[in-house]
């Protein structure tokens, strides 16, 4: 655990590969570059967020495939695959595909339930079978079984000069224990514990004993340990949104802050009917958020962690705040990038 004095093991970041819609080649180009840039600077992972019906990533598997093309090291990952979107076994076909090209670094994240605005969607994605879909863990049990290699039919052979598997084809060996689900609840975390799956915590949880953040993500973390079969050695990755200004313009710092700022009412209290918390956006020196960090219980439950960058900021902000957490934060937190 990355107390003071302890190494964080594991640096990497996540991007929602913002973009214009009258140009969406532009900001596609520009995640892709990000994720080249962070392989250059030693980062550990790259991830992807997914946005249905909004101008961010909504193919995460088709971008990752490219940057697996453009990079050799880096693992590559969602956080997170809503699988209301999503067949499972359709699912399990790409990651499988994706996971070869790659050369088995993907680390695919997933979350279950109704899909944001359900009831907007629901049309357009099930016309017939709405009401019949399994939202929840039964259809994330389908996709671990299909990318396990269980067999989804009961036939395979050969017809005619046809040959068929009961299986989903590729396969890939090494990728069911790169399986994370996104959670905010301790439910989630025990759930993702007892199917042995690795865990991603974000900066968004459920208030559900307590309105201190970083008390609830720690306690989170340790139920989901508590459930997993590696107990202690289970992993976990934290997303919270960190902001270095180092080697900021004071420009860019003044931008910073604002955003911060802007995001900093919703941090105050429970949002909404399941009682949502928000963390505090970190925006300061490196030595100011290692210190910040090294003081939250929900950062010294990891040893590894996927920070967001923001939505909104330019191509050039996204360089500057990716070279200080690699090259001054991640040194400050005892991590080593990699060769």
């Amino acid at each position: 655990m990355p107390r003071p004095g302890e190494p964080l093991r594991k640096l990497g970041f996540l991007t929602i590969g913002l973009f214009d819609g009258s140009n969406p080649a532009r900001g596609h180009e520009s995640t892709l570059q990000i994720i080249e840039l962070g392989e250059r600077l030693g980062f550990d992972s790259a991830w992807l967020r997914h946005r249905h019906l909004q101008y961010g990533i909504s193919s995460p598997m088709a971008v990752i495939a490219a940057a697996s093309q453009r990079t050799t090291r880096i693992h590559l990952g969602t956080a997170v695959t809503p699988l209301g979107w999503e067949n499972p076994v359709r699912l399990a076909e790409d990651l499988a595909t994706v996971d070869i090209l790659s050369d088995g670094r993907l680390n695919p994240g997933v979350s279950t339930g109704p899909p944001m605005h359900w009831d907007r969607v629901r049309g357009a994605l099930y016309p017939d079978t709405a009401e019949h879909e399994e939202l929840g863990y039964p259809r994330l049990e389908r996709l671990l079984r299909a990318v396990r290699g269980e067999a989804v039919t009961d036939f395979a052979g050969l017809e005619g000069i046809e040959v068929f598997s009961d299986r989903v084809e590729p396969h890939s060996p090494g990728l069911a224990a790169r399986m994370w689900y996104g959670g905010a609840s301790s439910r989630s975390a025990r759930w993702a514990g007892e199917h042995s799956m690795n865990f991603l915590t974000s900066s968004v949880i459920a208030a559900e004993d307590s309105t201190d953040f970083a008390e609830i993500q720690a306690r989170q973390v340790a139920t989901f340990r508590a459930a997993h079969p590696a107990g202690d050695r289970a992993r976990v990755s934290q997303g919270l949104v960190v902001i270095p200004t180092d080697s900021a313009s004071a420009e860019q710092r003044a931008k910073y802050l604002a955003y911060a700022e802007a995001r900093t009412p919703r941090t105050l209290a429970p949002q909404g009917p399941r009682r949502m918390m928000f963390a505090l956006d970190l925006v300061g020196t490196s030595a100011e958020i290692a210190a910040q960090l090294h003081a939250h219980a929900g950062f010294r439950a990891v040893d590894e962690v996927a920070f967001a960058l923001p939505f909104s900021f330019e191509h050039e902000d996204y360089v500057q705040i990716l070279s200080d957490l690699a090259t001054k934060l991640g040194p400050a937190l005892g991590w080593s990038p990699a060769a």
